[in-house]
């Protein structure tokens, strides 16, 4: 069976790329196809791969500026010559489900997120823009949209990495999703004894103004609590400079760092809310709880009261009474990391495996009616 690989962008490797490893596992002679495509940024597993780009690649600092060539995208997508491959699946969470695939292909997308900054972020992506941006994304983002719904036409069976994309995907596709979580290296994480464990708490992840940071440091900074802060992103400097004595921003670190502070460090602090989340998952997987946001991913990871606790409302009260309240509950690192273990990368290879064999026996003994897009958005489209 001949398999082709959609992913939307190849510039780093956070969840998305630890998802196009596990595919690669389980079709090891698959070839991947991205828009953009930096050998220096991904790792040695996927950089053995046949990897072909869209014409946004050659385009002027595509490796950094990508982003600003989304406009461009969907027709970089639509020329791609997908027509020898029998099985496609696409990685979405920037524009790569619009390929066009051969009539008798079988097209599975593993959905991380419909496009965040057209649908369910628009609004907190619109006001941190500047002037020109502002002018230019609401008739962009109105193209996009209708795009994006059309082309949820195109695929065949649509899979979630958790409940709370399936809910976004049956919103905005008006299409049914099974749920399948990302695969998490749980065993690149150990725990240590309880006498190592430290008396700070701990933030991980891109720095940026949804993930919520400053949540975090200034929770700790009214507790005057010890906090320790790993990670780059927009938000970086000005962490640093509301962050008190007790917090230490150390940007970005290399593995063995940050697995280091996830096995000594007295809980991670997730005030975000995340379409899954891996990091609560490598926290518990080195034996630490988690204080969490009660909404998004986390809700389908962690186990309240017994791998972590959760807060209600993004505010520095609710995460202060959340951390009071922490202080007082007993926490096994054993049922961490068992929890944890339930999200192990084999768990993904199993479950994507069964459900892409029977989709295909599916679409093999009988070809169902191809699904229509949203109502609503046809009518849009129909009076452009």
């Amino acid at each position: 069976m001949r398999v082709a690989i959609i992913h939307y962008w190849l510039v780093g490797m956070r969840g998305g790329e630890k998802v196009l490893e596990a595919l690669c596992k389980i079709y090891p002679e698959a070839d991947i196809y991205t828009h953009v495509y930096d050998s220096s940024a991904v790792s040695v597993a996927l950089n053995a791969r046949t990897i072909k780009t869209t014409f946004i690649n050659d385009l002027p600092y595509a490796k950094r500026l990508y982003k600003k060539y989304l406009p461009l995208m969907p027709m970089a997508l639509e020329q791609l010559d997908l027509s020898k491959y029998d099985l496609v699946i696409s990685s979405e969470s920037g524009p790569s489900k619009g390929i066009v695939p051969n009539s008798s292909a079988h097209h599975i997308c593993y959905c991380h997120s419909p496009m965040r900054y057209i649908w369910n972020m628009y609004n907190q992506y619109y006001s941190g823009s500047g002037y020109l941006s502002r002018m230019l994304m609401p008739p962009f983002a109105h193209y996009l949209r209708a795009w994006d719904v059309g082309t949820s036409s195109r695929v065949d069976s649509f899979v979630a990495n958790s409940a709370t994309v399936a809910q976004r995907i049956e919103r905005y596709y008006r299409r049914d999703a099974q749920i399948i979580h990302p695969p998490v290296d749980t065993d690149a994480f150990q725990p240590v004894g309880a006498d190592e464990v430290g008396s700070n708490y701990l933030m991980v992840g891109e720095l940026v103004a949804y993930k919520r940071p400053d949540l975090a440091v200034e929770a700790c900074n009214r507790m005057q609590a010890e906090l320790v802060v790993i990670g780059g992103g927009e938000m970086l400097g000005h962490l640093r400079k509301i962050a008190g004595p007790t917090v230490k921003i150390l940007g970005p670190q290399p593995f063995d760092v940050l697995k280091y502070h996830y096995a000594r460090c007295r809980a991670l602090l997730f005030p975000g809310e995340e379409d899954f989340g891996i990091v609560p998952l490598e926290a518990m997987a080195s034996g630490r709880p988690v204080i969490a946001f009660g909404q998004g991913g986390a809700t389908e990871t962690v186990i309240e009261g017994r791998t972590g606790t959760f807060f209600d409302e993004q505010s520095i009260d609710a995460v202060t009474n959340a951390i009071e309240r922490f202080e007082a509950m007993d926490f096994d690192p054993a049922h961490a990391v068992a929890r944890a273990g339930e999200f192990k990368t084999q768990a993904f290879i199993d479950k994507f495996s069964d459900f892409a064999a029977c989709s295909l026996a599916r679409s093999i003994s009988g070809p169902a009616e191809r699904p229509r897009p949203a109502p609503v958005l046809v009518r849009t489209l129909e009076g452009a």
